[in-house]
């Protein structure tokens, strides 16, 4: 209950403790609602009364009452583009396997000043029908979910980003999966969170994780500082061109206190392989690497033998039934690459 009511910024009352929890003072949050399979009670979209119905059919004390999923939301998105990509994800991926879900988004602000946005989603345990709970669901618990649910974000995200014609991707895997020599920051709780049948855990095992957060970063701030071309090899996986926000950004995040995060950015704006490109359209310097130049070059190269050639010219018909074929399946694709 408290948990609920901290994430939607409500004030709940809490029937097995016999008082409530106030936390509407809370501010960042956009979006709250509670989203049910078709044949969970409806009763259940009441907050206070789906988590109450669950506190009481557990009788355990040790019970695990509920998982938590958290997941970073990419700042190019609008705050309605962000609310609906959250929703088509938790409807597709929980409340479609049959769970009840309590999806929370919030746009805080990080210490750089920037939007923070994410989302919270609590999950019941339990099938459910018209008439309440049934069995736990052991297979909801498998590592094997959570890698897909970390890979299926990352699919949705980087298939929307490309409808709304954003140059920004994610990627689910972590950077040593990559390719790269830095140690991950997960961006989808790992594994998901339990949420038992107590109070919200306290203060060490928060203080433990925010040191252990900061350990990672002053690991990767120290190699990037050693080797530049880390950080925006990393810059680059997720978008060609970057600004220095964008390198700001990714600074703070791999970088601890503002001495290393001086030495970090210093680091990789003095680095030999970054390439200015001018101001865009809104009048901010842009950036991108020597390699980033050399790749587009070479794919321009390619993409002109290939037009000098015959052999292999596509029918306008072939080519139509292929994006048709390729919507069918839900790839979607921006202008610049279906024209392409």
């Amino acid at each position: 209950m408290a948990s609920a009511a901290y994430r939607s910024a409500s004030r709940l009352r809490d029937e097995r403790l016999g008082r409530e929890h106030e936390f509407s003072a809370k501010r960042g949050v956009v979006h709250s609602e509670v989203m049910l399979p078709d044949n969970a009670p409806v009763a259940w979209s009441d907050r206070e009364r789906l988590w109450n119905d669950v506190e009481a059919f557990e009788v355990r004390k040790d019970a695990q009452l509920a998982r938590e999923v958290e997941f970073a939301l990419p700042r190019e998105l609008s705050e309605a583009q962000g609310i609906e990509l959250s929703r088509d994800f938790v409807r597709t991926e929980f409340v479609g396997l049959g769970m009840v879900a309590d999806l929370n988004v919030h746009w805080d602000r990080s210490e750089d000043g920037l939007p923070k946005p994410h989302a919270h989603v609590m999950l019941t345990m339990r099938s459910v029908d018209e008439n309440g709970f049934g069995q736990k669901v052991r297979d909801w618990n498998r590592t094997e979910m959570v890698e897909r649910w970390r890979e299926r974000w990352a699919e949705l995200t980087n298939e929307r980003l490309a409808e709304l014609d954003i140059d920004a991707r994610i990627d689910h895997r972590s950077l040593e999966a990559q390719g790269f020599a830095l140690e991950p920051q997960s961006q989808i709780g790992a594994p998901a969170k339990r949420i038992e049948g107590r109070d919200i855990a306290g203060k060490g095992a928060e203080a433990d994780r925010a040191e252990m957060h900061r350990e990672i970063a002053r690991n990767n701030g120290a190699r990037i500082i050693a080797d530049p071309s880390l950080g925006l090899d990393a810059i680059t996986q997720q978008q060609s061109t970057f600004t220095r926000r964008d390198l700001a950004k990714f600074a703070h995040r791999h970088s601890d206190g503002l001495d290393q995060f001086n030495q970090v950015a210093g680091a990789m704006q003095g680095a030999p392989d970054l390439v200015e490109l001018g101001k865009d359209a809104r009048g901010e310097d842009r950036f991108t690497t020597r390699g980033m130049v050399e790749a587009e070059q070479r794919l321009h190269r390619a993409s002109e033998l290939l037009a000098d050639r015959q052999r292999h010219e596509v029918r306008d018909a072939d080519r139509q039934a292929a994006l048709v074929q390729a919507e069918a399946r839900g790839l979607v694709l921006s202008s610049e690459q279906t024209k392409a």
